[in-house]
This record gives structure tokens, C-alpha cells and sequence, in this order.
């Protein structure tokens, strides 16, 4: 951490509670503790800094062996309180944190992965259009999206982007949620291609499909998205074994026929002469 202002800082230390909720990860009130920060210790508590200082503090993880398996949650603070104002009886106080995203089980880290649903496209009543995208986190670990969304072959073959997705979509493991993108005011309603690709950590999955905005302050139809099949080489190698396969059947029909016809003339009128 660093002390960018241009006085001396004190700074507090400290674990707290986390979860995941309606697609977001949300923080506990103030220094409220659950299972995961009765696991977490730091070698300090407090740091003094000075205009321009920077200092480390190290973090450890000691997780008991009876802990059940399942991933948790939690936020560790660095936070200071602004000097007393003598006109004011606000305190404030300002803090900034690292999230702990810590799964428990054997076997090694679980999958990530999501699935791209439909997406349903607004206006709102300043006429700024915008797409909901559902997400579907089908893995075993806590997803933090983000991503970017381009339209294409609109009208007069505009196109536009990217777009980015706005940032604090968090999905816990088995939960479906909405990313959301943010369009200029001034975009037509369409239609248009949309190529959605987003991301979570080393994951990433893209998908496209149409869309069509709505007038100001309405919403528009849902829309399916497709995600492309992910391998072209092995669409190729596919192709390639029902080309084989097909092959092999043909050449044992018509080896079939030719000893058929083979018997056939064999028993053939005039065959038993001398």
C-alpha cells in the first residue's frame, strides 16, 4: 500500500465478512467477521505512513482440517478516518480493499465456466439504450465478469464498438445473473449483429446474434444468443470420421454385392453341363 497524499496517514487493518448476493459480491457492515476471517491473520494491524511511503503487509490463510468443503468469502481492509472538522459532526472514513475468494476441498482448484443466454435490449426515458446479457455460471468457482460487446451490419452497414461491460457482475457457483453494456444516446435501434465476448479470469466465452432497440423508455424482445462451437478443428476431425465412416459402410455394401453376383453366376443356367 501507498500514501499518495500529502500528509501523514494512519492506517487500520483488518479481515471482514463478504458474500455473494443477487449477482454481486457484497461487503459486511463495518468489521462484521464470519468463518473465513477467523482464518485470516496479518502482521499488523496498523501502519503508519508518510506522504510518498509504501509499505507490504503480509497476509495468512490457516485453514482447521475439519473445515467442510465449499468456497467463502471475505474483504481485507485498509482503511483511515479523515481528520475532525470542528464545524462538523461527520466523521468519515475512507477504505479500500482486497477481496478472498478461498474454496476448500480436495483434488486441486474446481472449474470455472459459464453459459451466455438471451439478452433483452431497453431504452430508458432519456432514450440511452442498453442490453441485459444472463450468464450462467455452470462451474464450481465464484465468476467475476467482464467483457465487451461490438454491433455490426446496422443500418446503412454501420457498426459500432466495442462496448464494455459494466463492471461488478459477481455470480457464486450455480447462480445466473445479467452483465449489462451501456450504448451512446445517439445509436439507431437497428437492427443489428451483436458479438458478445466476456470473461472471467482465464475463462472466456463469445456468442452472437440480432438485436433491436426499443424506443425510449420501452424494452425491447428477448433475443437468443448463440455461442460458436468452440474447436473449428474438431468440427474438421468430425467431418472427417463421418466421411470415413461412411466410406467404410460403402465399400462392405458393394463388397457384399460383388460376391452376391459371384454366387449368382456360379448357379447360373448351363452350369452343371459336361
Amino acid at each position: 500500500m501507498a500514501n499518495n497524499s500529502d500528509r501523514k496517514q494512519r492506517i487500520d487493518l483488518y479481515p471482514a465478512a463478504a458474500t455473494i448476493e443477487e449477482g454481486r459480491f457484497r461487503f459486511g457492515e463495518g468489521r462484521t467477521q464470519n468463518e473465513l476471517t477467523s482464518w485470516i491473520s496479518l502482521d499488523r494491524t496498523r501502519v503508519d505512513l508518510a506522504p510518498g511511503a509504501e509499505t507490504r503487509v503480509e497476509a495468512t490463510l490457516d485453514v482447521p482440517p475439519p473445515a467442510p468443503a465449499g468456497e467463502r468469502y471475505a474483504v481485507i481492509w485498509a482503511s483511515t478516518t479523515s481528520p475532525n472538522q470542528t464545524s462538523a459532526n461527520v466523521t468519515q472514513i475512507h477504505r479500500v480493499g482486497v477481496r478472498v475468494y478461498l474454496d476448500v476441498g480436495l483434488g486441486g482448484e474446481p472449474p470455472s465456466d459459464f453459459r451466455i443466454g438471451e439478452l433483452v435490449p431497453t431504452r430508458d426515458v432519456r432514450g440511452v439504450p442498453s442490453v441485459a446479457i444472463r450468464v450462467d455460471n455452470t462451474g464450481q468457482r465464484a465468476l467475476d465478469l467482464a467483457g465487451s460487446v461490438s454491433l455490426s451490419e446496422g443500418p446503412a452497414d454501420t457498426r459500432a464498438g466495442p462496448f464494455d461491460v459494466v463492471q461488478g457482475t459477481t455470480l457464486a457457483p450455480g447462480e445466473a445473473g445479467a452483465v449489462t453494456v451501456r450504448f451512446p444516446r445517439e445509436l439507431p435501434n437497428g437492427p443489428w449483429k451483436i458479438d458478445v465476448a466476456l470473461e472471467s479470469g482465464t475463462v472466456r466465452r463469445t456468442a452472437a446474434g440480432k438485436v433491436t432497440f426499443p424506443d425510449p423508455g420501452k424494452v425491447g424482445e428477448p433475443s437468443p444468443l448463440l455461442a460458436p462451437l468452440r474447436t473449428p478443428w474438431g468440427i474438421l476431425g468430425s467431418s472427417l470420421v463421418v466421411g470415413l465412416l461412411v466410406a467404410a459402410a460403402l465399400f462392405v455394401v458393394a463388397r457384399r454385392l460383388h460376391h452376391r453376383r459371384r454366387r449368382v453366376a456360379r448357379v447360373g443356367p448351363g452350369s452343371g453341363d459336361p
